[in-house]
């Protein structure tokens, strides 16, 4: 009987001693924000106190990108807590690997991934402001040819000053017209004429005073 009771309290102590051993159920990951910064926490809940070494790698396709960085912590029942300041981005995703003496040597298994939402929202660019209209030129005059100059247009003022001609209705003589006028004011017609008339009475006389002395002569 003495040796059945110390076997199993053997077998007891055992068990309570692998229970009470650092494994790496003890640890756990999360990503979360300190004001608009980024934070990876790890904490560690061995009661024993076991020293572990804490490292934070960043993922990419199933592949070490860089070192985020490395702690050691001692572990508690009421949990010890170390933070990797990290600008993470939403979705990405870090493994962590713990080292604890010879009890512990692998990683904490997911993976952490990162929420979906950032830390810090991104700042929306300001929208353009409206560029002012540019004024619409107005066409410009077309040159005036070489060597004309413009010519003023009348104000109403200096038409009104300006004597009107009177227009003669009476119609233009023809050419033909103006030449015979012109021919007979500067012809000695008048001075033929007269000199016909006076050869006229001489001859009347002469035949009157002839046709006398013919009847005087007959008596």
């Amino acid at each position: 009987m003495l040796g059945v009771a110390a076997a199993s309290a053997a077998v007891v102590l055992s068990a309570s001693s692998s229970a009470l051993a650092c494994n790496i159920r003890d640890f756990s990951a999360t990503a979360a924000c300190d004001g608009d910064k980024g934070v990876i926490t790890v904490t560690d809940t061995d009661a024993t106190g076991v020293t572990a070494t804490v490292s934070v790698y960043l993922e990419n396709n199933g592949s070490d990108l860089r070192k985020v960085g490395e702690q050691e912590v001692k572990g508690s029942l009421t949990g010890t807590t170390i933070t990797f300041a990290e600008d993470w981005q939403p979705g990405a995703e870090y493994r962590v690997r713990v080292k604890a003496g010879t009890l512990v040597d692998e990683d904490i298994s997911p993976n952490l991934t990162t929420p979906s939402k950032a830390c810090k929202p991104e700042e929306e660019s300001p929208a353009p402001s409206p560029s002012p209209s540019t004024p619409q030129s107005s066409p410009s005059p077309s040159p005036s040819p070489a060597g004309s100059a413009p010519q003023p247009s009348p104000s109403p003022s200096d038409a009104g000053d300006t004597p009107v001609t009177p227009v003669d209705n009476a119609p233009t003589p023809a050419v033909g017209d103006s030449h015979l006028a012109e021919t007979g004011a500067n012809s000695n017609t008048g001075l033929i004429a007269g000199i016909a008339a006076a050869l006229v009475v001489i001859g009347g006389g002469a035949i009157f005073f002839g046709m006398r002395r013919k009847g005087g002569s007959n008596r």
